[in-house]
């Protein structure tokens, strides 16, 4: 949306994501008691970040969350910056000689390895690929996910694993009136895959999983969910932690698993087993997946410090497709420190700091602050601890004018991006909710940029 114009007081505030931490960032920012004005990048040409392409097309409650973004967006000092990519259309300087600060809300793009032989073999992949792939996503688009073999394994137990699953494992007739893409639907349609083994490295009581998204794959029509009675026998210490008030999930996770256990195979169509104290230490095959060779660990240490030890003792589960979901990273953003170890942008409470010295101007949130935690809700006090915090640094700068999107357009100008405005997503969003009319369906999305920029009128 246009802003409006202001004396030389108003503060410029660039905001780097357009995901759930970056419009907390600038709702906390646009209700501050002065006058502030806030511009958007986001490389894609559409905002929502995971909202739109993170979250599971079977869940669409979890999206609703997107008419909040709408209305922090419609405020007429922010302005949306679409198809602008900082690293490749804007350096990080370029953006603090325009604006007062900058906030990087860019989330944890990247994937956490499991670092053993064969991790890069066909026919593996992170879940982040397969999540992109059947939600849209430009980047995952064009991969192909080998869906003819009937076992896989996914690596890790929380709610991006359990999506993963439920995606594999529910009958396509569930998911034609969801948002799914088209391209994955087509594929899943002709699955095989009929086991899907879920493998977490700890114990139940350890396990990430809501209760509400694991009791959703016990309730997969034609598909029976299975686990294991001698994992559930609970040490003292996971006693301890299913116990405590404050970790509620934990004992309503272990009744589920309880109850799976007690389930029989009978004749559906489709089996999950859930398997615990096992680490992955090598996948196997020579040309393509063909198995994961497991080893099995016991816990050790103090009730919520349990970590996992190898016992030597050693099992395969033969599998034909392997998908890692054992959490995210954030990437590396030219021209600022960054932490490899914990994949974040080093940081106090939000400054960008470097050697414990903070960076003037620049600041972070979301994933990038914290690591890939919490849920959608979570972003909100973590982006307004963020914004508490540089505009009590602001509050004690000396005042200067900067010319915030008029600087960035004239830059954008002589570079010819192409950048996608507020009003220009709308056309998108309009075109996709119209493409999944006939299908019976709230939208079809655009799964290729250069379609997104043509109904933007960019090309």
């Amino acid at each position: 949306m246009a802003t409006t114009d202001h004396s030389d007081n108003t503060l410029k505030i660039a905001v780097v994501g357009s995901g759930p931490s970056g419009f907390y960032a600038a709702e906390a920012l646009l209700r501050a008691d002065l006058p502030v004005q806030v511009d958007m990048l986001e490389r894609l040409p559409t905002p929502f970040g995971l909202v739109r392409s993170g979250v599971a097309p079977d869940h669409p409650k979890l999206k609703e969350v997107i008419k909040v973004y709408d209305r922090i967006a419609r405020n007429p000092e922010f302005r949306f910056l679409g198809n602008v990519a900082l690293g490749e259309d804007l350096t990080v300087d370029e953006l603090q000689a325009n604006y007062h600060a900058i906030v990087l809300a860019c989330g944890a793009q990247s994937d956490r390895r499991m670092g053993i032989p064969g991790e890069d073999l066909p026919g593996s992949h992170t879940a982040t690929e397969f999540v992109g792939w059947f939600n849209g996503h430009p980047d995952y688009r064009d991969l192909a996910f080998d869906l003819d073999g009937e076992v896989a394994v996914i690596v890790g137990q929380g709610n991006v694993a359990a999506d993963v699953c439920r995606i594999l494992a529910k009958p396509v007739r569930e998911l034609r009136s969801t948002d799914i893409s088209e391209h994955a639907l087509e594929a899943l349609a002709q699955s095989r895959i009929r086991e899907i083994h879920i493998v977490g490295r700890r114990g139940p009581a350890q396990a990430r999983f809501t209760p509400r998204e694991l009791r959703e794959l016990g309730e997969i029509p034609d598909c029976v969910t299975l686990a294991n009675s001698d994992d559930l026998r609970l040490g003292p210490h996971c006693e301890t932690e299913i116990e405590d008030p404050q970790n509620g999930n934990a004992g309503k996770n272990c009744a589920l698993f309880r109850e799976f256990a007690a389930n029989q195979t009978g004749d559906a169509r489709t089996q999950v087993r859930f398997h615990f104290y096992r680490s992955p230490s090598e996948v196997l095959g020579s040309n393509r997946v063909t198995g994961l060779r497991l080893e099995r660990n016991r816990l050790d240490g103090p009730a919520f410090a349990q970590v996992a030890r190898p016992t030597g003792e050693t099992t395969t589960l033969d599998c034909d497709l392997l998908f890692r979901s054992i959490g995210y990273k954030g990437v590396p953003i030219p021209g600022l420190p960054f932490d490899d170890v914990r994949g974040i942008v080093p940081n106090q409470a939000g400054r960008v700091a470097v050697n414990d010295r903070t960076v003037p101007g620049v600041y972070v949130t979301g994933w990038l602050k914290r690591g890939p935690s919490g849920v959608i809700g979570t972003n909100r006090a973590d982006s307004v601890e963020t914004v508490k915090h540089l505009l009590s640094d602001l509050a004690d700068a000396p005042a200067t004018s900067k010319p915030g999107h008029q600087g960035l357009e004239e830059l954008l100008r002589q570079r010819r991006a192409e950048q996608v405005s507020y009003q220009q997503w709308l056309q998108i969003d309009e075109a996709e909710v119209m493409r999944g009319q006939p299908r019976g369906k709230p939208r079809e999305k655009f799964t290729r940029v250069r379609d997104m920029l043509a109904c933007a009128g960019r090309k």
